[in-house]
C-alpha cells in the first residue's frame, strides 16, 4: 500500500471514530458496530471490517460514514459495490471526509472510469496547500489514469483466462510456479487451505487463530496442484510444514530440473531462500547469501538456467526501501557475487519487482509501480542490447495484460506459448487471482459455397471476411471458390465476428455474419458452408467467344489470338445490343500482386484491339483476376499455358436469359441480318468488379438501345445503338470528351 493511501486511511479513521462518539441520537448496537468496523479498518483488517458495516447498513441503509469506509474496505475484493457505497455516501452528505473526492478518484479508476478519475483528483488536488507532498503522488496518479486510458483504447489480441475456482478463492492466490513438463503448479494462497476462513477478529480486537496476520487473514502459504487436462486441476494440497514457516512463505521457481525450489519466506522483513526436492516433500528452507538477502525486503528472484545468474529485487540499495532489480553471478560451485543494478532503464524510483526471463535471456519481464503504469503495478518487458550491453527501454506490455489494478508475477509456459499472471481483475473470485495470458491465434476456415435453390457448387465466388483487431484495426481476408469443387479456405484472426460478403463476377450474392471462438493454437480448423441466391447466367455468356492464350509473362497478342478477336469483333458488330465483359487471368509463377497487374495488362492488349476495330468503348469492361481463377491446376507446363489467358462473357442482369446471337455469315455468304432475335425490352444496372457502373436500356421495339457507364475515377460514356449505327460520347478522367459515331453494319 503506498505512503498516500496509508495516510488517508489513517485520517480517515480518526474522523470516522469522532464521527460514532459525536452521534448520540444513534442506538447503542448501531454504534458499537460501528466503533468495531472502524477498529478493524485502523488496522488494515477490511475484511473483517466490512460485516460489521453492513451490519449497521442494514439498520441504518442512508449511514453515510458507514457506506463511505464500507466502500473503501470493498475496494480489493468488490470494485463495483466500493464504487456504488462511496457514491451514495458523497450523495448523502458530500463532505463525509475531507477526502472523499480522492477516493472517488480511486475508484473510478480502478472501474475504467479514467476522465472521471482524473477530475476528482484534480478536485482534491485544488484543497491541498502547495508544498503538501500529496501534490506529486497526486500527479502520479493523474498520470497513471491518462496511462490507462491510453492502453484501453489500444488493447491487445489477447486472451485472458482465469484458472477458476479449484486454484482461485475468495483470498489472494498469486506467484504462480510452474513444472518444465506443464502438469505441476505452485503457487501461494492466503486461504485457510483452500477453505472458508473466520472472523479474524473478536470485537475487542483479539486473535482467535495463531495463524492469522496483523490484517486478520491467514498468512501466505504454498500450494501444489497437479493438471488433469487443458482446463482442469486436480485440488491443491498444502505442502509440508517445513515448507510453510509460521508467517510469510510464497512460491518463486522451481529450478535444476525442478528438483530446487526458489521461494519467500519474512524472515528479516522478506528473504529469499531455496528447498530441495526430497521424494514427494522438501527439505528445510536455506537462505541465499548476504549478497542477495539483507535486513531490507527481499521480495522475488529468478534463476537463469544455466544456474550462473540471479536477478532479485531488493530495498536494500534504495534510500527510501522501495525495491529494484539487482543480478548477481557466481562460478560454478561457488556462492553468489557481489550484487549489481540492472540500469536505470529498468530501475524507477518506485517499485520495481518481479523479474522474469524468457528462456533465451534477451526478454526480461518484470513489474512496476513506476514508468508508464497503468496503476499499481504493471508488467513489461525490455529486450536485451547485445551491442550496447545494456536492457533496452521497457514496454508496458498493455490492455488486457495490464489493468488498472496491481498485475505482478508474470511467468512464461515451459514452452514459451502462453504465460501465468497474478491480478486484481473485475470478475475474479475476489483478491488476487491467478491468470493465463494467451496471445490469440489464426484459425483456419473451409467450406463450400452452394446455390440456396438447389444446393449446387459455385466456383468463382469471391469471400471476403471483414472484421477488425482488439484496437479496431481493420482485419480483412479473402479467397475464392475452386473450380471444379467449390472450396474456399482462409487462414482469419479467431476470437471476433466477421461480416462475409460473398460476390460472383463483380456482383454480390449474399452477405453474412460468422462468429469465430477464440482460438490459441495454430491448428484450429472450421468448416463453413454458404448458401446464396444465385442463379449461373455467365457460362451461356461464354458459347459465342473462345479464349485467346498469351507466352509466359507477356501480353503480346499472338497471331491466333488476333484472328480469334477478328471474329469476335464481327459477332459484335453483329449484335450491337450485346456488351461484354474482358477477364485476364495468369498461371502462379509471380506474386498475385504482379499477376494482378499481368492480368489486367492481358485484358487491355484485347480491349484495345476491339476498340480499334470500331467497337465502341462503352461496350466493354475489362477486370484482371490474376492467378485466382485457374482453369487448371498449376503443375506442369500445359496446365500452366491454359491459366495464362482472356476470357469474354456477355454482361447478363442477373436471372436475364442470354439472347440468341447473329453469328456473321463467311464472306462468300450472303449478308446476315443484324439480329435474328431481339433483345429483351427494359433496363438493367450492373457493377463491375473494378467498380464500374453500366445502365442498360433498350425500348419497347428493341430497335434501340442505350448504354451509360461510369468508372470510378469519375470518367463517363454514353453510347446509342439503332438499326446499326453506334452513336458514342466518352469523357476521360481528365475531363477529355470525345465523340465516335459509327455504322457496325
Amino acid at each position: 500500500m503506498d505512503n498516500l493511501v496509508r495516510r488517508l486511511l489513517k485520517a480517515s479513521c480518526a474522523f470516522a471514530l469522532t464521527a460514532a462518539v459525536a452521534q448520540p441520537a444513534l442506538a447503542q448496537s448501531v454504534r458499537k458496530q460501528l466503533k468495531t468496523a472502524n477498529k478493524f479498518f485502523e488496522q488494515e483488517n477490511y475484511r473483517a471490517s466490512i460485516p460489521f458495516y453492513e451490519q449497521v447498513l442494514a439498520k441504518e441503509p442512508n449511514n453515510a460514514l458507514a457506506l463511505f469506509r464500507a466502500g473503501i474496505s470493498y475496494m480489493s475484493f468488490d470494485k463495483e459495490k466500493a464504487s456504488d457505497y462511496i457514491y451514495k455516501a458523497q450523495k448523502l452528505k458530500p463532505k463525509v471526509s475531507k477526502d472523499v473526492e480522492y477516493w472517488l478518484g480511486r475508484v473510478d479508476h480502478l472501474n475504467y472510469n479514467f476522465d472521471e478519475a482524473i477530475s476528482h483528483y484534480q478536485a482534491y488536488n485544488a484543497t491541498l496547500k502547495q508544498k503538501d507532498t500529496r501534490k506529486s503522488e497526486l500527479a502520479q496518479l493523474i498520470q497513471h489514469s491518462k496511462n490507462a486510458k491510453v492502453q484501453f483504447n489500444s488493447p491487445k489480441d489477447i486472451f485472458v483466462k482465469n484458472l477458476g475456482p479449484t486454484i482461485n478463492t475468495p483470498y489472494s492466490e498469486h506467484s504462480p510456479v510452474i513444472s518444465q513438463d506443464d502438469k505441476l503448479l505452485l503457487f501461494t494462497s492466503r486461504s485457510d487451505n483452500m477453505s472458508n476462513i473466520p472472523v479474524a477478529d473478536d470485537a475487542k480486537g483479539k486473535k482467535k487463530d495463531k495463524n492469522l496476520a496483523a490484517d486478520g487473514q491467514y498468512y501466505e502459504n504454498i500450494y501444489e496442484a497437479t493438471r488433469i487436462d487443458d482446463e482442469n486441476w486436480e485440488k491443491p494440497r498444502s505442502l509440508s510444514t517445513v515448507l510453510n514457516g509460521k508467517g510469510h512463505d510464497a512460491s518463486i521457481q522451481v529450478f535444476d530440473n525442478d528438483t530446487k525450489l526458489l521461494m519467500y519466506r519474512n524472515d528479516e522483513n522478506g528473504d529469499i531462500m531455496y528447498a530441495e526436492k526430497s521424494g514427494a516433500d522438501w527439505t528445510e528452507p536455506k537462505k541465499l547469501n548476504d549478497n542477495i538477502n539483507s535486513k531490507a525486503f527481499e521480495s522475488d528472484a529468478y534463476i537463469t538456467p544455466d544456474g550462473r545468474t540471479i536477478y532479485f529485487s531488493t530495498g536494500k540499495y534504495s534510500e527510501d526501501g522501495t525495491l529494484d532489480i539487482y543480478y548477481s553471478t557466481r562460478q560454478q560451485g561457488g556462492d553468489w557475487g557481489p550484487a549489481k543494478s540492472v540500469g536505470n532503464a529498468i530501475n524507477t524510483k518506485y517499485d520495481d519487482d518481479s523479474p522474469f526471463l524468457s528462456k533465451d535471456g534477451k526478454t526480461l519481464y518484470f513489474a512496476s509501480r513506476g514508468h508508464n503504469t497503468m496503476g499499481g503495478y504493471d508488467i513489461f518487458k525490455s529486450e536485451f542490447d547485445s551491442v550496447g550491453n545494456k536492457w533496452g527501454r521497457p514496454e508496458n506490455m498493455g490492455y488486457p495484460v495490464n489493468t488498472p489494478d496491481d498485475d505482478t508475477y508474470y511467468r512464461l509456459s515451459p514452452d514459451g506459448s502462453y504465460a501465468y499472471l497474478s491480478s486484481y481483475r473485475i470478475g475474479g473470485y475476489g483478491e488476487k487471482d491467478i491468470y493465463t495470458i494467451n496471445y490469440i491465434k489464426n484459425a483456419i476456415i473451409r467450406g463450400k459455397v452452394y446455390t440456396r435453390r438447389d444446393s449446387t457448387i459455385i466456383p468463382g465466388v469471391e469471400l471476403v471476411f471483414s472484421g477488425t483487431q482488439a484496437d479496431k484495426t481493420a482485419l480483412s481476408y479473402r479467397d475464392i471458390t475452386k473450380p471444379e469443387t467449390g472450396d474456399y479456405q482462409v487462414s482469419v484472426l479467431s476470437g471476433r465476428t466477421y461480416q462475409v460478403a460473398l460476390s460472383k463476377d463483380g456482383q454480390n450474392v449474399g452477405t453474412e455474419e460468422f462468429a469465430i471462438p477464440v482460438s490459441t493454437n495454430d491448428s484450429t480448423v472450421i468448416n463453413k458452408d454458404f448458401y446464396v441466391d444465385y442463379v449461373d447466367t455467365t457460362g451461356a455468356g461464354m458459347f459465342a467467344f473462345k479464349k485467346i492464350y498469351f507466352d509466359t509473362d507477356k501480353y503480346k497478342l499472338r497471331p491466333e489470338s488476333i484472328k480469334e478477336l477478328s471474329n469476335i469483333t464481327s459477332i459484335l458488330k453483329a449484335n450491337p445490343g450485346v456488351n461484354i465483359s474482358i477477364e485476364g487471368h495468369c498461371d502462379s509463377r509471380n506474386t498475385d500482386e504482379y499477376n494482378m497487374v499481368l492480368g489486367q495488362n492481358r485484358a487491355d492488349a484485347a480491349y484495345n484491339y476491339l476498340k480499334k476495330q470500331g467497337i465502341g468503348e462503352t461496350r466493354m469492361v475489362t477486370v484482371s483476376y490474376g492467378e485466382r481463377r485457374p482453369d487448371a491446376a498449376n503443375d506442369s507446363p500445359e496446365n500452366m499455358q491454359l491459366n495464362r489467358r482472356v476470357e469474354f462473357r456477355v454482361i447478363l442482369k442477373e436471372g436475364e436469359a442470354m439472347p440468341t446471337m447473329t453469328t456473321p455469315a463467311p464472306t462468300s455468304a450472303a449478308p446476315a441480318p443484324a439480329r435474328t432475335t431481339p433483345l429483351q425490352p427494359g433496363k438493367s444496372k450492373v457493377k463491375m468488379a473494378d467498380g464500374t457502373k453500366v445502365k442498360t436500356k433498350v425500348d419497347e421495339d428493341s430497335d434501340k438501345v442505350k448504354v451509360k457507364t461510369k468508372g470510378a475515377a469519375g470518367e463517363e460514356s454514353k453510347t446509342k445503338t439503332k438499326d446499326g449505327t453506334i452513336d458514342a460520347k466518352t469523357k476521360d478522367a481528365n475531363g477529355e470528351k470525345t465523340k465516335v459515331k459509327t455504322d457496325n453494319d
